[in-house]
């Protein structure tokens, strides 16, 4: 079994769990999502690896972060995350990256990724939830940060904090990789 395989048996079970303990149906959480019904039965029986932006839909439909789709178990009081466990959930061939290495429920969900971006390369992404921040710390190259259809060049060493309710993405438009830390609050659900 791949790592691929492993990864969507444990989105499927959590993914189920946490949709019946909400009490959703699959058509409630589908319209809320705004994913069909169809995907996620896929993503339930893992037969499916989902693009980044549909898990996103679905967890902030939820109301949960993308580490409580991909955990199994009980939570510890201190929860570690060594690097195998780090769930990277986009990648390119040139070697771009997004590694989801943290995240917690209280109050809402809060993430903490690590991101790499090749020259060149870049990833948009659909406006979050209303209330939604992210904070982001460039520690290589020149991220090019766009919010809102508005651009921003952010050097090694900066950092930018953004409500990401609106849509957003992420450009390498130099010549050598970017690296960056980003963490992102979702609100609690209503």
């Amino acid at each position: 079994m791949t790592d691929l395989d492993q990864l969507a048996r444990a989105l499927g079970r959590s993914l189920k769990q946490l949709r019946v303990r909400r009490g959703l149906s699959l058509d409630a959480l589908a319209a809320r999502a705004g994913v069909s019904r169809g995907m996620l039965i896929q993503m339930e029986q893992a037969r499916t690896n989902p693009s980044v932006g549909t898990v996103v839909k679905v967890a902030d439909a939820l109301g949960i972060s993308l580490t409580t789709l991909f955990e199994q178990g009980l939570r510890p009081a201190v929860r570690l995350t060594p690097p195998g466990r780090a769930v990277r959930l986009w990648s390119t061939p040139a070697g771009s990256h997004s590694t989801l290495l943290a995240g917690t429920e209280a109050p809402g969900p809060l993430e903490m990724w690590s991101w790499r971006l090749m020259p060149g390369e870049g990833h948009t992404s659909d406006p979050h939830p209303p209330g939604t921040t992210e904070l982001l710390h460039v520690t290589s190259g020149v991220l090019t940060l766009t919010v809102d259809g508005e651009s921003h060049e952010v050097p090694a060493g900066t950092s930018a904090a953004f409500g990401s309710h609106v849509a957003h993405g992420y450009r390498n438009e130099g010549g050598e990789p970017v690296e960056m830390t980003m963490a992102v609050s979702v609100p609690p659900p209503r």
